[in-house]
């Protein structure tokens, strides 16, 4: 894609010698649990060539980004692993200040040399950068020039870069109010992700597979009836939570345990939206016929139509999985999203091992985006059989939904002045 093919610049367009530079890039990543480790380093990786270029042609780089969240408040630690792996990545130093924007991080900022990096704490130990924030606070671009995190940094800088894409669906401080203030340009991961996705959004090859899974399902409710109604998407794939929901919709029970669980996640909501997802298109919404859950330590399976039992259930069933593989085998294109159960856990990885392998052998084309979905492709497949990994989640499906992600209208709008 040619840089002016969208509304705003690309970074290379720029002289960043001797300037200080603000770039927002997305490393979150997936945290084993027990260590607290990074598991997966796919956006890491996707993030190096726009460092390197930035610390090479002599620009003095100061990067801000996140890990975890009140969602996911497990993989919220800080960031100094980050910085290490890059730092070998680059074969460059990137110094670590855990401090987000307060005095320590103006002082490090205002001491890089050309060439230079740091990169500073975890933006998601602001409150004004976490998820529960924007939903309940709502403030726009020019109202979040009030925020800490941009009266504190943006004085600093002569240009901000954003190479987040993954987070594009975020309207906080960090991805859409700096570019009120700065000069403002994209970052070579960017417009590769807008490119890739944009041709299939366009043009998939049919019949397109959505294989929606995963715990966090709020990004599957906010782009199935679009993708579903557009054309798309010809047929989805539910299973994890989402399908969970799906069947409780349709009219099963799946016992107290399930309902529990979903009440406690703040889910049950969803159920609503399934059923009306269910009556307008029924036809193309497949669920799970068949769940996993765990007795004395054994994996053991039960037809849906058997419900209620007084368990949790953590993957598909072997009758599911034959059923999703075989649509998976004949589609043109696949969109992937959350794994179908809990994979981590050698009892309830069939249904994410065997689907992500069929997807490596199928013929069409497969994308795959989210941090879970992305580490499940490393673990169970090598990467290279898969068409595009994308570095985004839930940016990803809402784009593919043709819906307007509130970084790239704050970038069009800083492009149009510097026009």
């Amino acid at each position: 894609m040619k840089t002016n093919s969208l509304g705003f610049k690309s970074m290379k367009d720029y002289d960043v010698e001797g300037k200080h530079v603000l770039i927002r890039v997305d490393i979150n990543s997936p945290i084993d649990p027990q260590t607290k480790r990074i598991v997966n380093e796919n956006r890491i990786n996707k993030t190096v060539p726009t460092l390197e270029w930035l610390m090479r042609s002599g620009a003095k780089v100061a990067i801000i980004a996140h890990q975890g969240d009140t969602l996911d408040y497990q993989n919220l630690i800080p960031m100094k692993e980050h910085a290490q792996k890059l730092t070998e990545k680059l074969g460059l130093k990137v110094r670590y200040v855990d401090d987000v924007c307060g005095p320590m991080a103006q002082s490090a900022i205002e001491a890089l040399d050309d060439g230079e990096a740091i990169l500073l704490g975890n933006l998601r130990y602001l409150c004004e950068e976490i998820s529960t924030f924007e939903a309940a606070v709502k403030l726009t671009p020019q109202e979040m020039l009030n925020t800490w995190l941009v009266r504190s940094l943006a004085p600093l800088f002569d240009l901000y870069i954003n190479d987040a894409f993954a987070a594009a669906h975020r309207n906080a401080p960090s991805m859409v109010a700096f570019q009120e203030l700065l000069p403002s340009a994209a970052g070579p991961l960017f417009f590769d992700e807008v490119t890739t996705l944009s041709m299939i959004l366009n043009g998939p090859k049919t019949p397109s597979i959505f294989v929606l899974g995963g715990a966090k399902i709020s990004d599957a409710f906010g782009m199935m009836e679009q993708v579903l109604e557009n054309g798309t998407a010809d047929k989805i794939l539910t299973s994890g939570v989402t399908g969970e929901v799906f069947l409780i919709a349709s009219g099963l029970s799946l016992g107290k345990k399930v309902e529990a669980f979903l009440d406690d996640k703040g889910l049950t909501e969803y159920i609503t939206d399934a059923k009306k997802l269910l009556d307008a298109y029924g036809e193309k919404i497949l669920m799970p016929t068949d769940l996993a859950f765990s007795r004395d330590g054994v994996r053991e399976e039960m037809k849906t139509c058997d419900a209620p039992i007084d368990e949790l259930f953590l993957d598909i069933g072997t009758e599911t999985i034959a059923t999703y593989v075989k649509e998976i085998e004949q589609a043109g294109t696949i969109f992937v999203n959350g794994p179908a159960g809990v994979y981590e856990d050698a009892l309830f990885e069939s249904g994410t091992r065997y689907i992500w392998q069929a997807m490596a052998k199928a013929p069409g084309f497969t994308v795959i985006g989210g941090g879970d979905s992305v580490s499940a492709t490393s673990r169970f497949t090598d990467p290279k059989d898969m068409n595009y990994i994308c570095t985004a989640g839930g940016a990803m499906v809402r784009f593919l939904s043709g819906k307007q992600l509130p970084l790239i209208a704050a970038m069009e709008k800083a492009g149009a002045r510097e026009k």
